[in-house]
């Protein structure tokens, strides 16, 4: 680990790549151009799309493989460690690598809203493998860009080129939206296995220990990424992960409630620090208090 590249900026990697810089904050890269090249194992202080079409990455769903194979995209955003150390062994690859400066987006409104796309945090395992048109949707954005590029620089120049980077991650999260719903059946074994942790997870008394499951435990447990773990449970269930445990829950409370344990009893039960806590979510998933559930019971 002790050769890792810092991509404090985005021409770090252009020039350890042997490419002419072609702005202070934003660079494309066309990898058929520089290859052969040495691996790199980089921590990046960018935002970098890499749209790889020699990865050979056997992408595997609960118990089925993903098929789409024209391209694997990476996403990666500052603070993340990707890539191979170098070993000095050069390989040939193909395809295209977008990377930008967070302060390229200063004082526009991407700066503020590149968070929501989460794909950003998640995993090489769950990168998005895309159709024929949609890797040739984003080669041509990421080729408008580097002609823009080439242009002579005006007060409009950013403008534009904030405009295509933000149609290309609009177009990743539709194209990630479709690999989601294309994966139903993997999508529902996530859920079988999330419903079967959370029900291990308090018949094997966690929750006395370790409070209530949170999103990150469960996802670590299933080896994906939070981001990754949620947006699957979002698209197969409409529920966040979060609420998904609340109901599961709220449930087992229900239960609890009516085979006669007090609120008291039923909140240290299920892994409650503060029966407050307890009785605050379950007014708030299902409109009355435990202690009104409790008083429907009786009539």
């Amino acid at each position: 680990m002790n050769n890792i590249l810092q991509v404090r900026n985005v021409n770090d990697y252009s020039h350890y790549l042997g490419c002419n810089e072609q702005h202070p904050l934003i660079t494309v890269i066309n990898y058929a151009e520089v290859s052969p090249m040495r691996h790199s194992l980089n921590n990046y202080s960018v935002y970098g799309l890499f749209l790889r079409d020699d990865a050979n990455i056997d992408l595997e769903y609960g118990c089925g493989k993903y098929d789409y194979n024209k391209g694997t995209l990476l996403c990666v955003a500052p603070g993340q460690i990707g890539g191979k150390e170098d070993n000095g062994e050069q390989v040939s690859i193909t395809g295209w690598a977008l990377l930008f400066h967070p302060d390229l987006l200063h004082n526009f409104p991407l700066e503020k809203h590149i968070k929501d796309y989460s794909f950003f945090d998640y995993r090489v395992n769950e990168a998005l493998h895309m159709t024929e048109d949609e890797h040739d949707i984003l080669v041509s954005l990421m080729q408008q860009i580097r002609k823009e590029l080439n242009n002579k620089p005006d007060n409009l120049q950013n403008t534009i080129i904030i405009s295509y980077i933000e149609l290309a991650l609009n177009f990743c999260q539709r194209f990630y939206n479709r690999q989601f719903i294309t994966r139903k059946h993997e999508n529902s074994d996530i859920l079988i296995r999330f419903d079967r942790l959370l029900r291990e997870y308090f018949e094997n008394k966690l929750q006395l220990t370790h409070g209530v499951p949170s999103v990150q435990y469960c996802a670590n447990e299933l080896c994906m990424s939070p981001n990754y773990f949620g947006d699957v449970i979002k698209k197969t269930t409409g529920e966040t992960a979060s609420n998904h445990i609340r109901f599961f829950i709220i449930q087992l409370a229900k239960n609890y409630l009516t085979a006669g344990e007090t609120v008291s009893q039923v909140s240290e039960h299920l892994g409650f620090e503060y029966s407050q806590h307890f009785s605050r979510m379950f007014k708030k998933l299902e409109g009355i208090t435990p202690s009104e559930y409790c008083k429907k019971l009786c009539y």
